[in-house]
């Protein structure tokens, strides 16, 4: 994706590590902005380099707006097909980190991935959020802001209390 000059960076359980409680997780999730139309493209380009996880992957991809392959080494990799504001924004605010000797990605925003897991919502994500929240120093006007317009679309303004009740016990408003 470097090489390519695509817009991504890393999400899930690898920028949980960053952000909040290190911990184990199996695959690598990232957000490659795609936009709205241009899907195929990306998608095709890294199934020519890359398995797929399931028999009909790339409609899947294409449907589902997530890519499941898996790399050489063995390791899933979740990649999702970004296409809103939020996405391209929080691809924008990322920053590099060194996992590993020599292997820097761009990570989201510790934000951005509070977002990422209270709008997710499941008990491993929230406690996810919750352990950034311990970590970090959380900008809560800015994570309200950007998690307001995505609980709209998706009809679930309790994740927005649920946000609020997180980030106040942990010390926000300062």
């Amino acid at each position: 994706m470097k090489a390519r000059q695509w817009e991504f960076c890393v999400i899930g359980g690898l920028a949980v590590q960053r952000w909040g409680e290190v911990r184990t997780t199996l695959d690598a999730d990232l957000t490659l902005f795609t936009g709205f139309g241009e899907e195929e493209r990306y998608v095709d380009e890294l199934l020519s380099n890359f398995q797929g996880r399931m028999p009909d992957v790339r409609e899947f991809a294409l449907r589902q707006r997530v890519l499941l392959i898996r790399a050489a080494n063995g390791k899933d990799i979740d990649i999702a097909l970004g296409g809103f504001p939020f996405e391209r924004e929080m691809i924008g605010r990322a920053t590099p980190f060194e996992f590993a000797e020599g292997v820097v990605l761009p990570t989201c925003s510790a934000e951005d991935l509070f977002v990422m897991k209270v709008f997710a919502a499941r008990s491993k994500d929230l406690h996810d959020a919750e352990t950034i929240a311990i970590r970090q120093r959380l900008d809560g006007r800015y994570i309200l802001q950007q998690l307001e317009p995505l609980c709209e679309l998706k009809e679930a303004p309790e994740l927005i209390g649920q946000a609020r009740r997180i980030l106040e016990k942990h010390g926000w408003p300062e």
